[in-house]
């Protein structure tokens, strides 16, 4: 849905490869260590070589099946997407938007990092170019001007992974320190109610819904919201 420049030549990258079970190394395999490395280390970390090390093999030979890092990036991001759960078509258009975009902060929410993953790179795999396919097809069948309709996309993709992107971070900061999630909230207040009453009177008052957010609750209403503006857009009204 982000237009970005693209180097590297464009080809669809398939679901998986029909590869034989007794292949020593395979793109499957590269791409479930490449997770699991995700997982243990973050995506600044990940590297080739690392997956190698893990695979006990060459780096050279990873690209026999993995052309590079880049290509590894859309991979991993194309094997995120094929775990996404989409709704019945039959229902309205935005009950299946409010089903997407759950689902979408669900798969993100599993593995660490998912946010830079994807905004670090392009679609090119063929579940995540499914994925975009089926949200822009309940854009379609709402009624909404098919060239607003990626824009639309864009919008709705951004905010979801804004917030897991808000989520992760508080996750990460309380992962770092130590801390439980109750302990950063309750320093932050305490930090809140410090400040000087005649300069932030505002602050202050809402310090304890900004520490102690209803991540759940925080995200149905940001999408409710966007959702409510949207509806004003439809150019034809189908039931």
């Amino acid at each position: 849905m982000a237009r970005k420049r693209v180097r590297q030549s464009l080809e669809l990258i398939g679901p998986e490869e029909n590869e034989s079970l007794h292949t020593p190394l395979s793109r499957v395999r590269i791409v479930q260590s490449a997770i699991r490395l995700l997982n243990e280390s973050g995506l600044k970390e990940l590297s080739m070589r690392k997956v190698a090390d893990d695979l006990s093999v060459q780096t050279a030979s990873l690209y026999y099946h993995v052309k590079g890092k880049e290509q590894l990036l859309q991979l991993i991001s194309d094997k995120i997407s094929s775990e996404m759960e989409w709704p019945d078509p039959s229902l309205p258009w935005r009950e299946q938007l409010l089903y997407w975009g759950a689902q979408f902060r669900k798969i993100l929410s599993r593995y660490r990092d998912t946010v830079d993953l994807f905004n670090a790179t392009i679609a090119l795999g063929y579940n995540r170019l499914v994925q975009i396919e089926k949200l822009y097809q309940i854009l379609a069948s709402a009624g909404f001007e098919d060239r607003q309709i990626p824009w639309i996309a864009s919008m709705l993709k951004n905010y979801v992974l804004g917030l897991v992107a808000e989520e992760m971070r508080f996750a990460s900061l309380a992962d770092n320190s130590g801390a439980t999630a109750e302990q950063i909230s309750e320093q932050y207040g305490q930090f809140y109610n410090s400040l000087s009453k005649e300069q932030f009177p505002t602050f202050i008052r809402l310090a304890p819904y900004t520490v102690n957010t209803d991540w759940q609750q925080e995200f149905d209403f940001g999408l409710n919201v966007l959702l409510d503006g949207l509806s004003g857009k439809i150019s034809s009204n189908p039931s």
